[in-house]
C-alpha cells in the first residue's frame, strides 16, 4: 500500500511539469489585430498615465512611459516590436520581466519602462510587463 501511494505521489509530481510552458515570452502563432481594430476596452487594469507610442516618442531620453498594445514580433534576443493604434516601437524586454508568461500577438499587454532615445531606432527598456 505504501509503495502504491509513493508511486502515485511521484507520478503526480512529475506530471505537473508537463503542463508548464517550455519557453516564456512571445508565441508567434497568432496574428496581431490590425491597428484600426485595436480598442482598449475594460480589461481589468486601470492606469490613467497610459500613453500612445506617438506621445511617448515625443518625450525626452530616460522618460518613464506606460504603453498598451500588442507585441507583434521578436526581432532579437530581448528585442520585440510593439504596436498600438498610433505607431510602433522596439521594446527591450529581458526574459526575467516576462516572469514565465507566454504572450501571443493577438493579446493586449501593458508595459512600463524608460525611453531610450540614444538607440536608433528609439526603444523602451521595459521594467514591468502585464497581460491585460
Amino acid at each position: 500500500m505504501k509503495k502504491m501511494l509513493l508511486t502515485a505521489c511521484l507520478a503526480a509530481l512529475f506530471s505537473m511539469t508537463a503542463f508548464a510552458d517550455d519557453q516564456p515570452g512571445l508565441k508567434a502563432d497568432k496574428a496581431p489585430p490590425p491597428p484600426h481594430k485595436m480598442d482598449d476596452g475594460y480589461r481589468g487594469m486601470e492606469d490613467a498615465r497610459t500613453m500612445t507610442i506617438q506621445q511617448a516618442k515625443a518625450l525626452h531620453d530616460g522618460a518613464s512611459v506606460s504603453l498598451r498594445g500588442n507585441l507583434v514580433e521578436r526581432e532579437g534576443k530581448d528585442v520585440y516590436l510593439f504596436r498600438d493604434k498610433t505607431d510602433q516601437i522596439q521594446l527591450d524586454i529581458p526574459m526575467a520581466v516576462f516572469d514565465g508568461k507566454s504572450i501571443s500577438p493577438d493579446e493586449l499587454v501593458g508595459v512600463t519602462g524608460s525611453l531610450d532615445k540614444k538607440q536608433q531606432p528609439v526603444r523602451v527598456r521595459v521594467t514591468h510587463f502585464q497581460k491585460q
